[in-house]
């Protein structure tokens, strides 16, 4: 997906949320999220946005706090904040759009642009839907292109060796003829763990262990 769909999707990914659990009882576990009630997921997916926007916004060029990301204790006696959770996502494109791709801006690991947000939040927001709707119990679907694009950048994202750094323990995956597949009817992924790094490709290969499934309901 482009850029433009991109921003696009963070918004529209926040209005189902917001629509479809309208009335939900934010107090319900979201087992996909330990420890999170539905409350805290959709405390957590609007500072994310919020956060995203103050560094596209501002131009950051250092960190900047995520308190509102990672404190996400709160009252979950009343509806779902739908307006509050679309409010922050429309912000959030609104900044990437004025700011465009190729913006300077801080951003995690080696990513330089602003180009890192729209692809980031568009997933971070479509994933935590899918959590809060198997939560509550109701059906979640989601476009094709959306969902393969969730997956590359997942792929993409876990196989940098630089969290090694961050979680030596990750090193314990790999191991001589490890290999996953991740396979639906028309799309596969086959995830090499077998030499020093973790690496991937678009493939359907014999894999040691391998994942079948729809792309696009859950």
């Amino acid at each position: 997906m482009d850029f433009d769909r991109q921003c696009a999707e963070i918004v529209t990914q926040a209005e189902l949320l917001a629509t479809d659990l309208a009335d939900a009882d934010l107090a319900t576990p979201v087992p996909s999220c330990p420890d999170w009630t539905l409350g805290a997921l959709v405390r957590h997916l609007g500072g994310g946005h919020r956060w995203a926007e103050e560094i596209v916004r501002t131009r950051a060029t250092a960190p900047v706090p995520d308190d509102q990301v990672r404190q996400v204790d709160g009252d979950d006696s009343g509806p779902l904040p739908g307006s509050w959770l679309v409010d922050g996502a429309s912000r959030l494109a609104s900044a990437l759009r004025d700011a465009g791709p190729d913006a300077e801006v801080w951003v995690p690991l080696h990513f330089r642009t602003a180009a890192f947000y729209a692809r980031r939040f568009t997933h971070e927001t479509l994933v935590h839907r899918a959590d809060a709707t198997c939560a509550a119990g109701r059906e979640f679907r989601a476009a094709p292109e959306v969902v393969l694009d969730a997956i590359d950048e997942w792929m993409e994202l876990e196989a940098l060796p630089q969290h090694f750094e961050f979680r030596p323990e990750k090193r314990e995956i790999l191991g001589a003829g490890r290999s996953v597949g991740f396979e639906t009817a028309e799309h596969a992924w086959f995830v090499d763990l077998s030499g020093s790094v973790v690496t991937w490709e678009r493939d359907r290969r014999g894999a040691a262990v391998s994942v079948r499934g729809s792309l696009t309901e859950g």
